[in-house]
This record gives structure tokens, sequence and C-alpha cells, in this order.
């Protein structure tokens, strides 16, 4: 069995008269069939150059909606929409924090007003993100479905035919046989829908086709990063995400004032979107390394809460970890943060308790040193009587060093030597004055200090169940026994979630499909040769020239050959003249060209 691979164009000795002529001819023959027998390997549509100075305007509406729904222009869109979102993960924007974007407008006086015309402050709501964002979504469209209904009348289809030059195909293998040409053909026919390959007999040959699969996953990958696309719009549109930090013991109901912050797409309604829940932290736990490398690092973080659904719910309870949150109707309670918050109690100069509460203070450091303010707004008179406001800049540390550490930060983030340092305030903390204030900051602007016995600001170290006495009879502050810890929720409401997920399954499924599987076609054909000895000639052809199209030949050709094994060839002396044939006609001696080499995984002994 003699075998060929061929990588390039057969060559046709010119001849004299019009002999030369039908050989460019036999070959211009040749090579537009090959074409058809190899064409829709692809579903990619042709293109085809504008007629310059004949397009009208509707001729340039066509072409430009040709180039928008190509493949090339969507991966240009694709790659610019990825630009364009650089700019929303570096400058502050609106909908996210809009502190850090006031904090921006007064730092950078001339950026900002640049920045506001260009919509930098609010990138995925800008009308030039929107455009990419249209654009993208209708060249996919356009892309996707002609080559969808291409791909169905393909699969509706039959493999085409054999080409008549079969030795100009990248795999080629021929062998002569003494089984009959018809018993070949069913052989072949048997052979191939057994691998799987569709398969129909075509004249004197037998066509098949497999690797359909590379297709479908090139459009699953599309249509899935168009679900994508409508996923991600749509959850934007609809999304709502707030935080609130809940001391144990307290409550909160999902309601727009009992947030800390929240921020919501344009399309969403609190008052039909927003799920009615509510719930209590009950208690917090977390544990902690004690030893080794990995000293501090939280173990396990748990809030045990009870909650209800709707005004009237029965109440539940139920634990929420990090990473498994609580699922309420369309709304996901996330646990996201931890602190504490030290009971402090503020009594006037005669005694009278004028503050009692947990006060949460935010973490600095990964042991959880902490730092706050405590703010008595009302009831406090001083020692004239005269009503007046305290403040008071708290520092909490949940395993002090020691004083011999000579610094207040916090050794290990369990509570094991809890020490508060306060410094004390008083005046006006202008919380009346209408303009909101953060809890965790504090206005000192008409503040006074209070001084200690050197004149400087009083100040002072408790650890649990220690006071301090407050100069010139202006009260105390205790620090209670009790230590409370704060957990940190993020409720969010985010629709299109799961078709996002499941559309980036099938886009990675469908891409690895597109990559690996090989789209072939292969005709075997087998007819009588000059001597009464079947031909049976082999090819193979890819979509592209994959080195595994001629090594599965050669196993296809491998099993074909046991079942219609070869003839001897014969002898010189006894081989009767050829008839007149073109050359290259299969059986014909020239057949081969002599520069092709053995196809892989082809030879047979």
């Amino acid at each position: 069995m003699s075998t060929t691979s061929e990588t390039g164009p057969e060559h046709t000795p010119a001849g004299p008269g019009g002999a030369a002529s039908d050989a460019a001819a036999r070959e211009r023959e040749q090579e537009r069939e090959l074409g058809e027998a190899g064409s829709q390997l692809s579903t990619a549509p042709k293109e085809d150059l504008p007629n310059l100075p004949a397009l009208g305007v509707v001729g340039w509406a066509r072409w430009f909606w040709r180039q928008l729904t190509s493949m090339r222009v969507a991966l240009l869109l694709l790659l610019l929409l990825s630009l364009a979102a650089i700019p929303g993960s570096l400058i502050p924007q609106t909908g996210v924090d809009q502190t850090r974007v006031a904090d921006f407008r007064e730092q950078h006086e001339v950026l900002a007003p640049i920045y506001d015309k260009l919509g930098l402050f609010n990138v995925y709501s800008s009308v030039w993100f929107s455009a990419i964002y249209i654009l993208l979504f209708v060249s996919l469209i356009g892309c996707i479905t002609p080559r969808t209904w291409q791909f169905v009348g393909q699969l509706r289809g039959r493999p085409p035919g054999a080409p008549k030059r079969l030795t100009r195909l990248p795999a080629y293998t021929t062998w002569r046989t003494e089984a009959d040409p018809e018993q070949v053909r069913e052989a072949a026919l048997a052979l191939m829908r057994r691998r799987r390959f569709r398969a129909h007999r075509v004249g004197d040959a037998v066509a098949a086709e497999k690797g359909y699969l590379r297709e479908v996953g090139n459009l699953a990958f599309h249509l899935a990063l168009i679900v994508m696309l409508i996923a991600f719009a749509w959850g934007q549109l609809f999304k709502f995400e707030g935080n609130k930090l809940i001391v144990e013991g307290q409550g909160f109901s999902n309601a727009i004032p009992q947030y800390d912050d929240r921020k919501f797409g344009n399309l969403f309604s609190v008052d039909e979107d927003l799920e009615p829940f509510s719930f209590d932290l009950r208690e917090f736990k977390g544990t902690y390394e004690r030893t080794g490398p990995n000293k501090g690092t939280p173990r396990t973080y748990e809030a045990d809460l009870t909650y209800s659904e709707g005004p009237y719910g029965e109440e539940k309870k139920t634990t929420v970890k990090v990473n498994e949150p609580l699922r309420i109707g369309d709304a996901k309670v996330y646990l996201v943060s931890h602190g504490y918050a030290p009971v402090v109690t503020v009594r006037d100069g005669d005694g009278k308790v004028v503050f009692k509460d947990a006060v949460p203070l935010l973490p600095l450091d990964s042991n959880v040193t902490s730092s706050g303010v405590v703010k008595v707004l009302d009831g406090y008179r001083n020692a004239r009587g005269e009503k007046e406001q305290l403040g008071f800049n708290a520092f909490f540390v949940p395993t002090f060093g020691g004083s011999e550490s000579g610094t207040m930060l916090s050794q290990f983030p369990g509570l094991d030597y809890p020490v508060l340092a306060l410094s004390a305030y008083h005046g006006d903390l202008k919380a009346d004055s209408g303009i909101p204030q953060s809890v965790y900051q504090m206005d000192k602007t008409k503040m006074k200090e209070f001084k200690d016995s050197d004149g400087e600001l009083f100040k002072k170290m408790l650890t649990p169940g220690e006071t301090m006495t407050l100069p010139g009879g202006a009260g105390t502050v205790t620090f209670e026994k009790d230590v409370r810890e704060w957990a940190g929720f993020q409720m969010v409401q985010e629709p299109g979630g799961g078709w996002a997920l499941g559309g980036s399954i099938v886009a990675i499924a469908g891409l690895a499909g597109s990559l690996f599987i090989q789209r072939r076609r292969v005709w075997v054909r087998a007819v009588e040769g000059p001597d009464g000895v079947t031909v049976v000639e082999m090819a193979g052809l890819g979509r592209s020239e994959s080195a595994t199209v001629p090594e599965e030949l050669g196993d296809l050709a491998g099993i074909l050959y046991d079942r219609a094994p070869g003839a001897p060839e014969p002898e010189p002396s006894d081989a009767s003249p050829a008839p007149s044939e073109p050359s290259g006609s299969p059986g014909s001696p020239d057949s081969p060209d002599p520069q092709a080499v053995p196809a892989e995984g082809a030879e047979k002994p």
C-alpha cells in the first residue's frame, strides 16, 4: 500500500499545442472541485470586497453592517469594552463610594471637571460605555445568527462528494486489492459509521465527515457570551447592595434607613423589589490559630442569627459563615467583617448615667487593633450645670502586650488581655448642624481638651471594670467588663447571577470544544483499474493542516486494508499497457506526486 501526504499544488508539465491548455483546464477544474469538497468546514461567511464605485447609500449600509457583524469587529469591540472598564476600577465611582469621589474633587480641581464631562465618575452608566456595550451586543447577534442558520443547513445536508484528484488533498493513501469495488465501498461505509462519521455513498466513493462539535462549541461560546452580557446588564440595572454593622444583641430590618451605606441599580425599585426580612445577631464566634507560623489566623467566623421572612414571618435560627450566606428570597446575607464593641458607661458629676452602650470600633490590623469614638450627645451637664457634649477618642486592643511592650498594638485577635485607651474632650460635637457625621470620627473644631495636672490632654488606659475620673468633677467613664463583638453584613440582591454563571460554564466548554475538536472529511474511492484489479484511494482534509488528519487516515486505512488486503503488484513484462488517461486520474501510474511524503500512520507492511 503506497501513501502520500501533499502540502502543495501539483505541477503539470506543459506540452505542445492544445495539450498544455487541456492540462491547465483540467487543473482549474480540479481546483474548483477541491474547493467544493473543502468548503463549509467553517460557518464563517465569505467577505466580498465592495465595488466602491457602484456603491450607493444602500450598498454602503450593507457593507458597514457586514463589517459590524464580522467576528473580527466583535473581537475588537470586546477588547475595547475591557479597556473601557479600566477607568471604572482606577477612578472612584459615584455609585460605589461617593465620599471618595468628593475627596477626589477637592484634591483635583482641574481634573474633576474633565472627568465629569467624560463620565469617568460613573463609567458603567456613561454614554460611551453603553455605546460600546450595545455595539458589541448587536455585533455578536448579527455575527452568530447567519452562522447558526448556515450550520443548521450543513447538519441537514450531507458531506460533499470526493474530488476527482484525491492526490491533491493533504493526507492521501492508495493500494490495490482483489476485493470487489462494491465490497470495498460497503466496508468503508460501515467503518466510517462505526467511527461516528456522517457517511454516505456518492458515485464511486464514500464521503464521510466528523467533528461538527467544533462548530457547535464555537457557536455555543458566542451565544454564551451574549447570555453573559445580558445577565451582567440585567444584574447591574436591578442590583441592590447594602452594608450594616450589627453588635451582638442588636437587630436589623431590611429597610433603607437601616443601612450604613447602600447602592442600587437604575431600575431597582425600593418599594417593589426590596426583599422583606429581619434578623437579630444573637452571638458571634471567632476562633484563631494559637501557635505556629499561622498564629492569629482566623479558623472560624460564625454568626448565630434569628431571622424571619416578611413582617409576620415565623422566627427561625441559622448560622451564617464566611462564603455561606443566608438566602431569603432573592436576597443573600453575607458575613463580611468582624470587630469588638466595648461597653462604656459615662456618668456626670452627680453620678447620673448619661450614656451606656456598646461602642463598635473599627479594626486597624489583622490582630484587631481598633479605634473609634464615644459620643455623649444628650443629657450631660458639666460641674457648673451647663449643657455640654462629651467626646472620647477610643483605642482598643483585645490582647495587650503589657506596659513593657511600649506600644498600644494588639498581639492576638482574641480577647486575652483587653485594654481600652481613652482621651477626653468637651464642648459642641456639631451634631445638630444638619450635616451627616460618621459615628467613627469626631469633629473637634468646637471641642476642648480635658487637661491633666501637667496641662496635657487627659487620657488613660483602662482594663475591664476600671473607671476613669474626669478632671474638675466633670464625671466618670467606666470600661465595663462586658466586651461585645460585632459582625458586618452585606445584603445583596443581584438578579441574573445564575444566568451569568451558566453562561460562563457554557462559554468555557464551547471554547474548549472549538479549540480541541478537529473538523475533518475523509473520502474512500474504489474503482476497477485497467488490469481488472480494484484500486482503493483514501484521502483526508481538515479545516487546518492538523497532524491528526494523516494519523487518523492511516488508522482508518489500516483497518480497511485488513478487510480489503493488497494485491501483488503486476510484473512489468506482464502488465497490460494502460489506456490513455488524463494524468493523475485514479489508477494511473503517474497519479502520486513525486514530491509527496508518506502520510503518518498510513503505512502498512
